[in-house]
């Protein structure tokens, strides 16, 4: 199977955006009738829309610049949806705020609420006392910023009536999750290349590169969904890893363990679920080897763990390849901490380098509410629809999904002014729920984003050594050419 990632499973609060496959919230109708004395209206939910994809308004928020080798997208606003979750209603939107969107204090929302940025049924909110009820329809307004990826562009290698295959390289998301929307496959597919309409057939890792399928029309996806769910999609990958790999194949079968969806790690475990990984050396340049590796389950992050377990890490891997894991660097299984500290001292370490940005997260993803292990589905899964945006850990790198209802911290108990008219409009008028790039040069007053200085990433470490080099089914066979890193005389 496909290297996949951590999926969505946490125990937070989601707010829903459209997904490539997924369900489009609409607003509620606008229809009034009659109420009692006292009594608040809540409009009736509008049915989904089924197989809403991308289209051109919301590849219209916002657009792209290259800078220092990395594609950048401008600060846009964006409005995040949800209906009130059946464990709000009878609550006040303060008390949710307060113990289900921790990652950012109080006094940001009131600042939001102030500047029109929250909507309950379309209706600017005023007073967070408010108490929800069922089918309560609530838009934050946030002003979003994507953490950069390569300007290596996406290459076709092959496109015809039914698929479109594509060299994905390392660092891009293959849809939107987390932090990411418009630095994603899809959208830039989407965007650069008039691709749209895409049916997601199996999914890599953020930092994985290489063949990425995409199917044109829902039977072909269904038709190759079905050879990947009786494992019959062969898969090749080439990796650079530590050291000198035996000559023999090998083959590891170490249970795995996801440690923390929010963060993307996992482990070898005896709970874990079962899977297995061939591995064959193709050459060794005297400090590192290049393997490849032949994937016959498609657990989180299979490939990676169990070249760790092994005691040859991806070379440059940035979570498996980290002093965190301890001396051994989880060779055999030995890290010697428990999975909480294991956690904070990979966030640590990335910290003190200042790179939480090459995983996928900020430091308001790490004061959040608590996580589920579970996401809902199997682990052996070979395709999930999309949940906001991300997809079942089994094929996905989804990155730490955040709480984007609070997506724009306020750090202090500065008391914010509303913005100005114009600016209000720009934030709010747009009635589909997408706002656009207007405003992207100015600092946005309850943004903390805007007010922080961040080191970007060089291109290098947005470059990991693990590549899906060929995918093999039934009637067809797809490969990418070798990367430079795998050659033989390759030296760091």
């Amino acid at each position: 199977m496909a290297e996949p990632g951590p999926g969505t499973g946490t125990g937070r609060a989601r707010e829903e955006e459209p997904g490539p496959a997924g369900k489009e919230e609409a607003a509620p109708a606008p229809k009034k009738r009659r109420l009692a004395g006292g009594e608040r209206y809540v409009p009736p939910p509008r049915k989904l829309n089924p197989g809403v994809s991308f289209g051109a308004e919301h590849f219209a928020e916002t657009s792209y610049y290259f800078e220092g080798g990395l594609r950048k997208v401008r600060p846009y606003y964006f409005d995040f949806r949800t209906y009130c979750k059946g464990r709000w209603v009878g609550r006040s939107l303060l008390h949710v705020f307060g113990t289900e969107f921790r990652a950012q204090p109080l006094s940001y929302y009131r600042a939001a609420a102030r500047a029109g940025r929250l909507r309950l049924n379309e209706e600017p909110v005023r007073d967070l006392d408010i108490v929800l009820k069922n089918n309560d329809f609530l838009r934050n307004t946030v002003h979003r910023h994507e953490p950069p990826v390569t300007a290596q562009p996406i290459r076709i290698l092959a496109e015809d009536e039914e698929v479109v295959v594509v060299d994905k390289p390392s660092s891009l998301p293959v849809h939107p999750c987390g932090r990411f929307r418009h630095n994603t496959v899809i959208f830039i597919l989407g965007k650069e290349h008039g691709l749209r309409e895409l049916h997601t057939l199996h999914r890599l890792d953020r930092m994985t590169s290489g063949v990425l399928m995409f199917a044109k029309t829902a039977a072909v996806s269904k038709r190759i969904d079905e050879q990947v769910r009786q494992r019959q999609l062969e898969k090749e990958y080439v990796c650079r890893v530590v050291g000198e790999f035996p000559e023999h194949e090998v083959v590891c079968e170490e249970p795995i363990l996801v440690v923390s969806y929010k963060v993307g790690v996992c482990r070898v475990d005896a709970k874990g679920k079962p899977c297995q990984t061939l591995f064959q050396r193709l050459s060794y340049n005297g400090s590192s080897s290049v393997v490849r590796c032949l994937p016959r389950t498609g657990r989180t992050h299979q490939i990676r763990v169990h070249l760790q377990f092994l005691g040859h890490p991806i070379l440059n891997d940035p979570i498996y390849n980290m002093e965190a894991w301890g001396p051994d660097r989880g060779k055999g299984g030995r890290i010697g901490k428990t999975d909480e500290e294991l956690l904070k001292a990979l966030v640590e370490e990335h910290r003190s380098k200042q790179s939480l940005e090459v995983l996928g997260i900020g430091e308001e993803d790490l004061n959040s509410a608590g996580e589920s292990k579970d996401c809902g589905n199997s682990g052996d899964c070979a395709k999930s629809e999309p949940v906001n945006g991300s997809s079942c850990p089994a094929e996905d790198e989804k990155d730490p999904e955040r709480n984007d209802l609070a997506a724009c911290p306020l750090n202090s108990d500065t008391n914010l002014e509303p913005l100005d008219k114009d600016k209000e409009l720009s934030l709010c008028g747009n009635q589909d729920g997408q706002a656009g790039e207007k405003g992207w040069e100015e600092k946005d007053p309850l943004c903390v984003e805007c007010r922080t200085s961040r080191r970007d990433p060089s291109p290098k470490e947005l470059v990991m050594f693990l590549h899906a080099l060929r995918y093999k089914g039934a009637d067809f066979e797809y490969c990418s050419s070798m990367p430079e890193w795998a050659l033989e005389d390759w030296q760091e």
